[in-house]
Order: structure tokens, then sequence, then C-alpha cells
């Protein structure tokens, strides 16, 4: 069937797929040159058919990795923010 899947690793010449299949996550390894060049990388979002546990196409969906990337450094901004923890023992 139809999936989204996320390059989670590059690992030895193969990419290792986080697969979001009706809401269950399993991983898939599949050769990286079997994905499309502007999608090997971490991170990258990809809706893919499944067959039999194999990928058949995977289409490179450059939208929803660029809005995971934004996400992804939102979320890092807002806890790099965060005010630094004091003890309540310490005096300054």
């Amino acid at each position: 069937g139809e999936h989204t899947a996320v390059v989670d690793r590059i690992e030895e010449a193969n990419a290792i797929l986080e697969v979001n299949a009706d809401g269950d996550l399993y991983e898939l390894v599949v050769a990286e040159e079997r994905l499309p060049a502007t999608g090997r990388h971490g991170d990258a979002v990809f809706e893919v058919m499944i067959q039999d546990g194999d990928v058949v196409t995977a289409t490179y969906n450059s939208e929803a990795t660029t809005e995971r990337q934004n996400t992804s450094q939102e979320r890092f901004d807002r806890l790099s923010d965060r005010p630094p923890h004091t003890d309540e023992g310490d005096s300054e």
C-alpha cells in the first residue's frame, strides 16, 4: 500500500526508513540508490508504495521534508531558550 516514510539514517549504502502504516511505525531497509537522489539524506520524507515488504516506488516530498526540518529547528530553538536551571541552595 501507499505510506509515508522518513529516512532515519543512511548506513553502508542502505537507507533505513521509518514507515508510518496507518499509525503503526516500523523500519524498512532499502538500497540508498533506489531513492531519488534529492532525498538521500536524514529526515527526507517520501510517499512510498510497498508490496510484499519491498519499496516499489518512492516519491520525494520536498514540501513535507522542509516542514519537518522547520518543526525540528523550532523545537530546538524553544529548548535552547529555556532559562538556565538554578538550585535553590545556590547564592550569588
